[in-house]
């Protein structure tokens, strides 16, 4: 799919960070969800209602017929975000959201590793001495949660986040190649419903029926899922996908606001600095040249 190049990159960047304002509020509501009803089932109903709306807008846009490349990027981006979400959001009930998102940090940089890996890139002395960077400042984060005596299933919560954080590593050299692809109706639509399919295969003995109480939640963590999956597709196909990662780091102010809004969470002062090294490692090692276009299609 050849996708327009007029556009303002400031504009892609404002829909990126829209994309990430509307999944932050949906980590605050599934993280309520979590803690009700259990990671499977949150995510389960969450990502049904997230095909449905998906699938209604798809139709709405023409539901144009899938080609065989994109099927194939929608199943590989639908089966990391499976295992990378259920991670996360087991992680998520057991840890602040600061703390959960600084965390995910590594991922940017983790990905300018993966994509040396995967496309023969060298990697210089720029992104070895930013991973050993950014590794510090997960030590100074894990120490402070250590500190604040989280419990064991704390650390267990933030090894589940971290090892998330590498699934999205992947996850993002996938998306941009999806967005040249796909449209972002058709983004939004498929990789919920190879999601909810994956999913469903364990129904039987996993799923649960929701307290009705619990559905409002899913439906609006549903509608979250939705537009911000829409808004993202939209931005990386639009602009390259080391310019719009920055918009990732606005998620720790979110996090922050709503972890202590409607959980009573405290931002450590560990989780600050480790957040700040980490950030600040992953925008000194995106100081490289960038990943010709050509070399991301050929990877597909």
């Amino acid at each position: 799919m050849t996708t327009p190049r007029h556009l303002s990159p400031a504009l892609a960047l404002a829909v990126a960070a829209g994309g990430i304002g509307l999944f932050s509020i949906m980590d605050a509501f599934m993280k309520s969800l979590v803690i009700a009803i259990g990671v499977y089932n949150a995510l389960l109903w969450r990502t049904m209602l997230s095909t449905v709306i998906g699938g209604v807008a798809w139709r709405a846009g023409g539901g144009r017929r899938i080609g065989a490349r994109a099927l194939r990027l929608h199943v590989a981006r639908g089966s990391l975000t499976t295992a990378m979400a259920l991670l996360f959001f087991w992680g998520l009930g057991r840890v602040p959201m600061a703390q959960a998102i600084a965390l995910t940090y590594i991922a940017p940089l983790l990905a300018l590793l993966l994509g040396a890996w995967l496309l023969g890139e060298r990697v210089g002395a720029r992104v070895v001495g930013a991973s050993i960077a950014a590794l510090v400042g997960v030590a100074v984060i894990l120490a402070g949660q250590a500190r604040m005596a989280l419990g064991p299933e704390a650390l267990w919560g933030a090894g589940a986040i971290l090892l998330s954080a590498i699934l999205y590593a992947g996850n993002l050299i996938v998306a941009r190649l999806q967005s040249q692809a796909a449209a972002p109706r058709e983004i939004a639509f498929v990789q919920s419903a190879v999601t909810a399919t994956l999913l469903l295969c364990a129904a039987p003995w996993l799923a649960v029926l929701p307290p009705p109480e619990a559905w409002w939640k899913i439906a609006v963590a549903a509608a979250l899922a939705a537009g911000s999956l829409f808004l993202l597709g939209w931005a990386y196909a639009h602009a390259e996908a080391g310019f719009l990662a920055t918009t990732e780091y606005t998620s720790f102010v979110y996090a922050a606001v709503l972890g202590w809004l409607f959980f009573g969470e405290a931002v450590a002062p560990t989780t600050l600095l480790g957040a700040g090294v980490i950030v600040a490692a992953c925008l000194y090692a995106a100081r490289r040249r960038a990943v010709p276009q050509g070399a991301l299609e050929g990877a597909a």
